[in-house]
């Protein structure tokens, strides 16, 4: 194993693609390990690790997603957000938070929302006195909401593979996700105090608020159909995605008639991309699982650990550090099939609910999205802003750490997370 792991970190620093260096690790770990019919069982466990009825959930969410964005939802969901918060200090930056909010519950990732808020509330930032770094910072941080407020595809993918209720992961992460928001609020007024930066815009009317409320509706209203009908039991969170799809096309065919027949190819096409990408990186991470499972690299880690310390603070907080550095570095699917079978057994070992550590896993690596060096939403809003990944640290870390609070709440007080799925009765 310890060729294999040379080699998982020698292509990653090469630059080559994660799926691939997943592939080629898997490969050559067989091949050091002896295993008889290699190609045959790198054939068999990459199908089997993309052969699960849950992920089918993970593609239609994509694809409503992709639909949404065409329909022109963005600006009508941060003009809402405007309204709402815009006469506070620092306004603009705490529109861009919770238009982050609304965004979770249509496309539930958190690079998707990045691209769509930053590209219209970045600028206008700018234009209105915030620097560049800070505006680049607070669309990266906000943006870890979308994947923990439900639907979220990294909570389909690890429920699929940990046999974790999907339902009960999207209870879950609705407190933890909604907490977020309050702590980069906070951070973007005392920003605002600090430098100075007045809001012009004054508090909205009832009947102004109203009105950006009817134009913002029909996009407000798919995340609480979706969550509603599966916090309900109305449908599973696989035919949640499909009405999801379905709700979309109605809103851009019927309703705002802005999507065209021939901009189906497109939509359809930037969801094969997406959801390709993740197959693989699924398949292949499905490899590397199921290999450190036949050399029981669960159990040993498990029993290491225990043997040193069975203290379950310690233990949650040791498993905090090393996602949050795996999350630096790794693709966040990736790093659940692959850390998620080896981590789970230690949680479980110290009396954590499995849906609990769901979260906490889920968390950990949407942090590591906004996190230099290999950060991909830093890297996006960078790319937007027009800055370099150093000029942003500087205002990217006290969010970090911000997030983290956040984090540390969640890790060590179980209810956030528990209550509301104990509650609907998806566990016990």
């Amino acid at each position: 194993m310890t060729i294999s792991i040379a080699v998982f970190f020698i292509l990653l620093i090469l630059g080559m693609p994660i799926g691939f260096v997943l592939g080629v690790t898997a490969v050559v770990a067989i091949y050091v390990l002896g295993m008889p019919d290699l190609m045959s069982l790198v054939a068999t466990r990459f199908y089997s690790g993309a052969d699960l009825f849950p992920l089918m959930a993970m593609p239609l969410f994509i694809l409503a997603g992709e639909i949404m964005n065409r329909t022109g939802i963005t600006l009508r969901v941060i003009d809402f957000a405007n309204v709402l918060v815009g006469h506070i200090r620092g306004g603009l930056g705490h529109a861009n938070i919770l238009a982050s909010v609304f965004f979770a519950g249509l496309t539930g990732s958190a690079v998707a929302d990045t691209a769509a808020i930053g590209t219209m509330l970045i600028p206008t930032m700018r234009k209105t006195g915030y620097s560049a770094s800070f505006a680049a910072a607070i669309t990266a941080s906000s943006s870890c909401i979308g994947p923990i407020i439900p639907p979220s595809t990294i909570m389909v993918i690890y429920g699929s593979f940990m046999g974790v209720s999907i339902a009960g992961l999207f209870a879950g992460g609705l407190i933890p996700g909604l907490l977020m928001a309050p702590a980069l609020m906070l951070l973007t007024y005392r920003y605002a105090k600090r430098t100075g930066l007045e809001t012009t815009q004054r508090r909205a009317t009832l009947k102004e608020v109203a009105l950006t409320f009817k134009s913002s509706a029909l996009a407000l209203a798919m995340p609480v159909i979706i969550l509603g009908g599966i916090l309900t039991g109305w449908f599973t969170p696989t035919e949640a995605g499909a009405v999801a799809v379905l709700y979309g096309l109605v809103v851009g065919f019927v309703v705002y008639r802005n999507i065209k027949f021939r901009d189906l190819w497109g939509i359809l096409s930037n969801m094969s991309f997406v959801t390709a990408i993740v197959f693989i990186i699924l398949g292949t991470a499905a490899i590397l699982s199921w290999l450190l499972a036949a050399e029981q690299v669960p159990q040993k880690v498990a029993a290491a650990v225990l043997s040193v310390t069975e203290n379950r603070y310690l233990v949650l907080f040791f498993i905090n550090i090393l996602l949050l550095l795996v999350g630096c570095f790794m693709d966040q699917t990736a790093a659940l099939i692959i850390l998620g079978p080896v981590l789970t057994p230690l949680a479980l070992g110290v009396g954590v609910h499995p849906l609990h550590f769901g979260i906490i896993m889920c968390l950990n690596l949407v942090i590591g999205l906004t996190t230099p060096p290999l950060g991909a939403c830093l890297f996006s809003c960078c790319s937007i802003a027009r800055i370099s990944v150093e000029q942003i640290t500087k205002d990217i870390w006290p969010q970090i750490l911000a997030l983290l609070i956040v984090l540390m709440i969640v890790t060590y007080f179980p209810p956030i997370t528990l209550t509301l799925p104990r509650l609907l009765g998806f566990i016990d």
